[in-house]
């Protein structure tokens, strides 16, 4: 991969996502503008002491006299202070203090709020076309509730529409016609369509579909499996769903689209989190689903329907917490888990064991991986302990062997919460995305190098890694996803609902 110089791209100390400012602090008085200066008598008259002060504008009613007229205000020279970059582990919010974005280093940035926490979510394809460049933006996500009740709860598709570029103080006006389109910053269009569900959703995932295929017709099913807190994993048919949101007059057949096709039962009681599709054609699905009993579960499709295959895989010892499929080779897969290790799986080894892991990969649970589409021997994983880990899956333990632990090829101690979620750049395999219980979003780009020669470090910006792109601010961010469709774009949970940005950084 191609390397960088970290001056090439947008630093945190100089793009960072928010400053700092007081919630309580004392407003400047406005200065006088009036660019008149001093006012001079024309008539040299003496200014008596004992007179009231009138206006400078207020002359009598001849237009003549003036007795006494206020000093004209001097504008003050000294230049407005420059905000506070907020830089996480070394400056700290006071009980006054909130984070305001910058809005000069997005693109986009949309924020929409939803009824109920949403904890996970995924990205729907759709048929606006790839690498999609101009504004306005519409995406399409899945999602499920975390409500205040079981019954409460629901499987909802959303459609945002209208993501308007950014429109940033001061910017002049485009005279292209193409372009005047892009420089409105008006709200976004939400849209959407819920089937109930029954206990709350703990992951959603979308089948994947090829970039070069449309979105199947009306009549064929889009797949979407959820994770229940009651221990049920079920798989629903979408497409019904986002016809209806896309097609005017559509009359939904509620025997296709309000009860799921099929519902695991193989975990029992045993709720879960891991979950993940292959990325195979539609007469070939296949899924995995780990609980926090350490069992994972592989379902596959049949001609008469799905499938559960009754003979676990069970080499972790403690919660199953993330799975990807391997990119490259079909019969592969990853794992995590709160046993600390990270482990790789052929689905044709007899015993369901794994052939090869890192053990230990964290310091403590192993919340999330990412397995790399670009470089397929690539993975990244994210600790409770806030550490970020990048690793060469060439140099991991085959089970039986003597071989060392192995060394990650890069490690980032930057974030002061559990990684939450992790996400390689669908297009660029340099680049991923991660966010945390520390209320940040990340971006890292590994092709970037330290450049002694060229680095201005001062105190606040000397521990910031160069790899590290751009800080978002969101509370409570659960998870997020890059848009495989529209380059740079990231879409993110959190405990008010969703943000689709884009920055400058990438």
């Amino acid at each position: 991969m191609s390397k960088r110089s970290v001056t090439e791209v947008v630093s945190t100390a100089d793009g960072q996502a928010f400053y700092k400012v007081s919630g309580s602090g004392v407003r400047r008085e406005a200065t006088t503008e009036d660019g008149m200066g001093e006012f001079e008598d024309a008539w040299e008259d003496e200014i008596e002491e004992d007179e009231d002060v009138v206006d400078a504008e207020g002359l009598q009613e001849d237009g003549m006299d003036l007795d006494e007229v206020l000093p004209a205000i001097e504008e003050s020279e000294e230049p407005s202070a420059a905000p506070i970059i907020f830089i996480p582990g070394t400056h700290t919010l006071a009980e006054d203090e909130v984070l305001e974005p910058d809005e000069s280093v997005y693109v986009m940035r949309h924020s929409t709020g939803v009824d109920w926490p949403c904890l996970s979510f995924d990205v729907l394809r759709d048929n606006l076309g790839e690498e999609r460049q101009r504004f306005p933006h519409t995406v399409w996500i899945v999602t499920g509730t975390q409500a205040d009740a079981a019954k409460n709860n629901e499987i909802v598709v959303y459609k945002m529409s209208s993501l308007h570029k950014t429109q940033k103080s001061g910017e002049e006006s485009d005279s292209d016609d193409d372009e005047e389109d892009d420089a409105l910053d008006e709200d976004p269009i939400i849209e959407y369509r819920s089937v109930p569900h029954l206990g709350g959703v703990n992951r959603v995932r979308a089948q994947p579909l090829p970039s070069s295929e449309p979105l199947p017709p009306p009549t064929q099913p889009y797949h979407v499996a959820s994770w229940s807190e009651t221990g049920k994993v079920y798989i629903w048919d979408v497409r019904p769903l986002i016809e209806s949101l896309e097609t005017p007059g559509y009359s939904l057949v509620k025997s296709r689209s309000s009860k799921p096709v099929f519902t695991i039962d193989a975990h029992g009681q045993a709720e879960g989190f891991a979950m993940d599709w292959a990325s195979s054609g539609a007469s070939s699905i296949r899924l995995l689903t780990g609980d926090i009993n350490s069992k994972i579960f592989l379902t596959t499709s049949t001609v008469s329907g799905f499938s559960v295959l009754s003979q676990p895989f069970t080499s972790h010892t403690s919660s199953v917490e993330d799975i990807q499929w391997s990119p490259a080779e079909p019969t592969v897969f990853g794992s995590c888990s709160a046993d600390r290790t990270v482990q790789i799986w052929d689905v044709r080894s007899k015993g369901r064991k794994s052939v090869a892991g890192i053990d230990p990969a964290h310091e403590s649970d192993v919340n999330v991986i990412s397995w790399n589409k670009g470089t397929s021997y690539l993975l990244v994983s994210g600790g409770d302990e806030g550490v970020i880990k990048v690793w060469d899956l060439r140099n991991v333990q085959k089970k039986g062997t003597s071989s060392p632990t192995p060394v990650p090829i890069a490690s980032f101690n930057w974030h002061n919460g559990p990684i939450t979620s992790l996400e390689w750049h669908p297009n660029d395999s340099s680049t991923f995305a991660a966010s945390s219980a520390d209320n940040i979003v990340s971006l890292w780009d590994l092709a970037v190098e330290q450049d002694d020669d060229e680095m201005n470090e001062t105190s606040d910006t000397k521990d910031i890694p160069p790899q590290l792109l751009f800080n978002h601010h969101q509370k409570d961010v659960k998870e997020l996803h890059w848009h495989p469709q529209i380059p740079g774009a990231v879409i993110s949970t959190g405990a008010d609902g969703f943000d689709v940005f884009s920055t400058i950084a990438t």
